[in-house]
């Protein structure tokens, strides 16, 4: 497999640290550089690429308002000086978020993690049978796509450059995002009541304003979820 990419970082120096890295790796290509992500949008407009390395702080047109402004942007590693954007860049379904200065190792594991995704999306597939049991997903993990069956699945938990996925009796460790999950699972069984956890609706046990019990697992509903989480629970507690 070959990726092209575009490097988008308003220091020079920086692009030559992240050039330097791919140099040394076979199947991936830099398309053009940019210092100014104004330039890059109107080049993507045109254009296509399989990966984007994003600076964050940049003039104009900060690395995060850039990547909302796509609509279907290819895969993104940021790389930035600043650590406060992370659980932001992730909830954004970027790939890696990388702190300068980049060392060449770390930099290689985010580049795999990017093949990785490539080579094993994650498609949740529903087999034909009609009862819930059935229904399942395969997640790439540990190089290897794993089954899970959404029926099993009892929460779904972000740990920040992967999700933890927790059943009835495994737990499965994926390179995705949580919100990259959410918007894959069926709505009518799955609740995303924090930025850090998806909840299976049909596994509560018990469940407050603050908070939901499952499995001996406390899970807190955050304060920017908690309108819908708690609609959605009250919704479902005759089912529950």
């Amino acid at each position: 497999m070959s990726l092209s990419c575009y490097i988008i970082d308003d220091e020079p120096l920086a692009i030559e640290v992240i050039e330097s890295h791919i140099s040394k790796i076979d199947g991936l290509e830099v398309k053009a550089t940019f210092q100014n992500a104004v330039k890059a949008f109107q080049e993507l407009r045109n254009n296509s690429v399989d990966v984007l390395f994003l600076d964050i702080q940049m003039p104009r047109l900060t690395g995060i308002e850039f990547l909302r402004t796509l609509k279907n942007p290819p895969k993104v590693i940021f790389t930035t000086a600043y650590r406060e954007y992370a659980l932001e860049g992730f909830e954004l379904d970027v790939v890696d978020y990388l702190l300068k200065p980049v060392s060449f190792d770390r930099f290689l594991k985010a580049v795999n993690k990017v093949f990785d995704a490539l080579q094993n999306p994650v498609s949740p597939s529903v087999s034909p049978e009609s009862t819930d049991e059935h229904h399942f997903v395969f997640v790439p993990s540990d190089k290897k796509n794993v089954k899970v069956c959404l029926e099993e699945i009892l929460y779904i938990e972000s740990k920040r450059d992967y999700i933890l996925i927790k059943t009835n009796n495994k737990e499965v460790t994926t390179y995705q995002t949580i919100t990259y999950m959410e918007e894959r699972l069926p709505d009518d069984q799955f609740v995303r009541v924090h930025r850090s956890f998806i909840i299976n609706l049909r596994k509560i046990e018990s469940w407050s304003n603050n908070e939901i019990e499952l499995a001996d697992t406390t899970i807190p509903i955050g304060r920017t979820y908690k309108r819908e989480a708690l609609k959605r629970l009250g919704e479902s507690s005759e089912v529950l």
